[in-house]
C-alpha cells in the first residue's frame, strides 16, 4: 500500500507540474509581447534624444590643411639713374634699341589755322577771316565830364598868373592873420567863373576874393579834352610876410 501511494502521488506531482510549467511559458510569452508592442503603440514615450543621436549622420571630416605659399621671387631691376643722376653703364649692352619716332602728319597747305585745301599765302578763317579781320572794330569812345572835381593841391600846380593880395590896413593893424578858403568854379579856358567862401575871417576874406578873382590856370584836359574845375584855392594872410 505504501508503494502504491507513493506511484500514486508521484503520478499526481508530474502532472501538476507540467501544467504548470506550460502556464508559466505561456505568461512569459504573453508579458514579452506586450512589451515588444507597447513601444510600437505608443511612441511619444520613446526617448527622442537617444533616438536622435542614432539617427543624425556624424559630422563631416575636418577640410584639409591649406598648401604652403609658393616663394615669391624677388627681380632686382637695375635703374639707370641714381639720385636724380645718370649712372655709368657697368657694360655695353649686346643689342641697342633704336627710338623711331612717328611721322608728324601733314599740314593743311596756306597759313597756320586755315581752312582744308587752303593754298600757300592764304588769309586766316579763309574767306570769312579775311573780311571779318580786315574790317577795323569800332572802339566805343567814353564821354568825357564837362566839370570834374580836383583837389587844391593839383589845381595849385596848373597856375599861370596868381597875384597876391593886398593885407587889409585895418587887419594889419589888428594882427589879424590867417587862411581864407575859397570854393572856386574854373572855366575850360582856366579863368575863374565863380567864388564862395568858405572859411577864414571876415576883414581878410574881401581881399582874398578880389585877388583870385585875376587869378589864370593852364585848362585842365581829360581825355585830352578841356573840362571845368570845381576846386578850392587857400589864400593865406602872413604879418611876417608884409
Amino acid at each position: 500500500m505504501f508503494e502504491d501511494s507513493l506511484l500514486e502521488s508521484g503520478n499526481r506531482l508530474k502532472t501538476k507540474q507540467g501544467a504548470t510549467t506550460s502556464i508559466a511559458f505561456l505568461v512569459e510569452a504573453i508579458f514579452v509581447g506586450v512589451l515588444v508592442l507597447i513601444p510600437l503603440i505608443f511612441t511619444e514615450a520613446l526617448p527622442k534624444g537617444q533616438l536622435t543621436s542614432f539617427l543624425v549622420a556624424p559630422p563631416p571630416p575636418p577640410p584639409p590643411p591649406p598648401p604652403p605659399a609658393a616663394p615669391v621671387k624677388v627681380v632686382k631691376v637695375q635703374t639707370e639713374v641714381i639720385n636724380g643722376a645718370l649712372r655709368t653703364p657697368t657694360k655695353i649692352p649686346e643689342k641697342i634699341k633704336m627710338v623711331q619716332e612717328d611721322e608728324t602728319p601733314p599740314t593743311n597747305a596756306g597759313v597756320a589755322g586755315g581752312v582744308p585745301g587752303g593754298v600757300p599765302g592764304g588769309q586766316m578763317g579763309g574767306v570769312i577771316g579775311g573780311i571779318i579781320s580786315s574790317t577795323p572794330a569800332a572802339v566805343p569812345k567814353i564821354a568825357t565830364p564837362q566839370r570834374v572835381r580836383v583837389s587844391s593841391g593839383v589845381i595849385a600846380g596848373q597856375g599861370l598868373s596868381q597875384p597876391q593880395p593886398a593885407y587889409p590896413p585895418l587887419a594889419k593893424q589888428a594882427r589879424i592873420s590867417g587862411k581864407v578858403i575859397l570854393h572856386a568854379l574854373i572855366s575850360k579856358e582856366g579863368t575863374i567863373e565863380g567864388l564862395t567862401l568858405v572859411s577864414g575871417h571876415p576883414m581878410l576874406a574881401p581881399s582874398a576874393i578880389e585877388a583870385v578873382k585875376r587869378w589864370k590856370y593852364r585848362p585842365y584836359l581829360l581825355n585830352g579834352e578841356p573840362v571845368e574845375v570845381d576846386t578850392t584855392i587857400e589864400v593865406n594872410f602872413n604879418l611876417n610876410g608884409g
